[in-house]
């Protein structure tokens, strides 16, 4: 069993009224998630029911509220209970659905799950204000994959643990980077299982997101536009080539990129630009949400080809460890660039505050001031900007600037960046 750090969160949101949502990419492990949850409940002596949208035999049990509640009742009682229902997005108006149950004070918790679709980021989200809190799982995060891969001895001193064993370390990395995270391809011994998982996720990604849920007319496209978004990873994306290259309207490379971004298969971010003259103010940059996804799409999956091939993905990684420190900060992140060329990786703004982010797949060995991250430092004088990087461990004063060289693992502890 891999541990998930979103489990603690939501067992401490058992108490609450509000319904738990767990939303996140498809087989990213919300059902193995919420199966853990409810042993934890039964090990309590809770009284607990859990039901499947995906199960033939669940089904008519959501026929109605009063078909539900029969059903609870059966099982549970009138008594204080907790109610598992998996697959929410599969319940027509399932936001009205949840609603007037939620509305009627029933004795019950309930934790749900579903998968990225329009019903579900939509109108079950709308239906919902105010009486449900929002969980976010992604695949199996690098911090996560590392304590399984090491079982758990170094839960508490992971860091450290990768300083010191750099070899290690560095294997741990490869295999994040080139399989990515999705919890059966992790647990899977052999390449040529992982393979097959992979393929079999791909397919269920177009064929139940896209197909089904979505009800996209032109899927190929849409498969087309991933694979050539996978090659696009931290680099500018102009609409406009992209409806050339798929041979589709601008509506809908737009309309198709936003179903990519509410089903987690990508994520685009905004630039950063005060002087919109000088500074590209509207081509966003995408990052996958999974690192083995985006090299399936390309042909690439267990294969790091080349040094600028694995600094692609090594970026991805970075936006993904980024993102996850500053979930819970008000924090923005976005990029850097400027018509002349210029860039940074990420800029963090928080309130007034600015952090650039430079990445270089890279073992350093001076701490050299990359020219772009320079220019950002001369024109904004942050209060901190980082390098991260394989193995570099060094703090520099620029113009009162601190710039820091991090290796990419002390990115895991609490105090790095922010």
């Amino acid at each position: 069993m891999i541990k998930r750090k979103l489990f603690s969160e939501l067992v401490d949101h058992l108490p609450q009224k509000e319904m738990s949502l767990i939303i996140g990419p498809r087989q990213a492990g919300k059902t193995t998630l919420m199966e853990m949850l409810q042993k934890h409940l039964d090990n309590r002596g809770e009284r607990t029911l859990f039901l499947n949208l995906d199960i033939e035999w669940d089904r008519p049990h959501f026929e109605s509220q009063a078909a539900l509640i029969k059903k609870i009742e059966l099982e549970l009682g009138h008594r204080q209970g907790y109610i598992f229902i998996d697959e929410i997005q599969r319940k027509d108006d399932a936001g009205l659905f949840l609603k007037g149950l939620f509305d009627l004070k029933l004795p019950y918790k309930f934790i749900l799950s579903g998968s990225g679709s329009l019903e579900l980021k939509q109108k079950i989200h709308e239906s919902l204000v105010g009486r449900k809190r929002l969980f976010e799982l992604s695949t199996i995060t690098f911090e996560e994959f590392i304590n399984h891969r090491t079982d758990y001895r170094y839960e508490e001193d992971l860091a450290d643990f990768l300083a010191i064993e750099k070899d290690r370390a560095q294997q741990l990395l490869v295999e994040y980077m080139k399989f990515g995270g999705y919890p059966r391809i992790v647990m899977a011994a052999e390449q040529g299982e992982k393979l097959r998982l992979i393929d079999e996720i791909y397919r269920s990604v177009l064929e139940k997101d896209i197909a089904y849920l979505l009800k996209l007319d032109k899927p190929d496209v849409f498969s087309a536009l991933i694979k050539v978004l996978a090659g696009q990873v931290g680099q500018l994306m102009n609409y406009s080539e992209l409806a050339s290259t798929l041979n589709v309207s601008f509506a809908t490379v737009k309309k198709y990129l936003w179903y990519a971004q509410k089903i987690f298969i990508v994520e685009l971010i905004a630039p950063y630009a005060r002087n919109v003259r000088k500074e590209i103010s509207k081509s966003p940059v995408p990052y996958f949400w999974d690192l083995g996804f985006r090299n399936y799409s390309l042909g690439l999956f267990g294969h790091l080809e080349s040094p600028t091939e694995g600094g692609f993905v090594f970026e991805n990684l970075i936006f993904l460890l980024l993102r996850q420190k500053l979930r819970f900060k008000a924090a923005k992140l976005n990029f850097w660039r400027t018509k002349d060329k210029a860039e940074v990786d990420f800029v963090i703004e928080a309130g007034k505050s600015l952090i650039p982010v430079e990445v270089k797949y890279k073992r350093l060995s001076q701490d050299k001031v990359p020219v772009s991250l320079r220019r950002f430092i001369d024109k904004y004088n942050p209060e901190q900007a980082y390098v991260i990087n394989l193995n570099l461990n060094k703090t520099l004063n620029i113009s009162g600037t601190t710039l820091s060289f991090l290796p990419v693992h002390e990115l895991l502890r609490q105090t790095a960046v922010l």
